[in-house]
């Protein structure tokens, strides 16, 4: 019997044309890709894996050569923006991850590695296993990154911190939040597949995190619980607008940790979450990225926040 295959759909681009990029192939073929990065060269892959193709294959790669072409009218850098479409064993594709994909050490106190990997972690490390699908996050991107270095540096041992994730992807940040002691931990995602990988993650970790789905531009304006930290690793416009919700949903001197922005947006969105009482207390930039962790000022923490509609878990 031959062995089934996929489609592997490929495009070499930069930072800055990560996103459009991953949008392009998402709509011309139907389903989310992945992102590999690497971090000595800097190189950003994006990638669909597919069981067919929506027309022939010189009618896709025209489709999205063409696409490709009007990005670049518009002034965006996609570098080169190296297209490849071909076939491949499934046997090969799981094999291609065990490469490309290695161990992270969050400082001290995280390990973020494949089930594959034989890497031990250090005294005092918490192991998360997590390995790569045909989409989400495995912590390789530099946002997501950010965001577990501050999951890292906010925990203060010995103290009951609650943890909110939006938009949790794979799980990555919730399940790593769970591990390093934070409790309660909440995550939603408006995804289906996304909640699913996350609470396949969530098992495998054997933690205790509540996920579920759930769109944030429809969730009430405050829920019964407030939380210590909340992630965000949204776009610019999805977060620039739940800025009020993420208000209420912190408790006096909370921590909202953002990321997934791009640096020419970074600005705006500082200023439109200050106007919601959230100051920048520290930012990080990798190349075309920036994130930041903002702090609730105490003083501005509305007291209606307990008598609203709760966030269900």
């Amino acid at each position: 019997m031959i062995p089934p295959r996929l489609w592997q759909v490929s495009v070499r681009t930069t930072d800055e044309g990560e996103e459009a990029v991953a949008g392009l192939l998402e709509r011309i073929l139907g389903q989310p890709p992945t992102v590999y990065r690497s971090e000595r060269t800097g190189e950003v892959v994006v990638t669909v894996y597919a069981e067919g193709l929506p027309a022939s294959r010189r009618a896709v790669r025209a489709s999205l050569e063409t696409a490709l072409h009007g990005m670049r009218g518009l002034r965006l850098d996609l570098g080169a923006a190296k297209l490849a479409i071909k076939r491949l064993r499934r046997e090969n594709w799981a094999e291609s991850w065990k490469r490309h994909f290695q161990p992270i050490e969050v400082g001290q106190r995280l390990l973020i590695k494949p089930s594959w990997s034989r890497r031990c972690a250090r005294p005092g490390q918490h192991v998360v296993i997590l390995d790569p699908g045909l989409s989400f996050g495995t912590g390789q991107h530099p946002t997501t990154l950010f965001c577990l270095q501050q999951l890292a540096r906010c925990r203060r041992r010995g103290v009951e911190q609650s943890l909110l994730d939006i938009g949790c992807g794979s799980g990555i940040l919730a399940i790593a939040a769970a591990k390093l002691g934070y409790s309660p931990v909440m995550a939603f995602d408006n995804d289906p597949e996304a909640v699913r990988a996350s609470r396949h993650n969530i098992r495998r970790n054997n933690v205790r995190v509540t996920v579920r789905r759930a769109d944030l531009t429809r969730l009430p304006l405050a829920p019964r619980r407030r939380y210590d930290v909340i992630c965000a690793n949204l776009i610019c416009d999805l977060l620039s607008g739940a800025g009020e919700k993420v208000r209420h949903w912190l408790k006096p001197g909370g921590k909202l940790v953002t990321a997934g922005i791009l640096r020419r947006e970074f600005r705006e969105l500082q200023k439109k979450l200050h106007q919601c009482h959230l100051t920048l207390e520290k930012a990080s930039v990798s190349k075309g990225w920036k994130s930041g962790q903002f702090a609730l000022i105490q003083s501005c923490s509305p007291a209606s926040a307990t008598k609203s509609t709760p966030l269900r878990g």
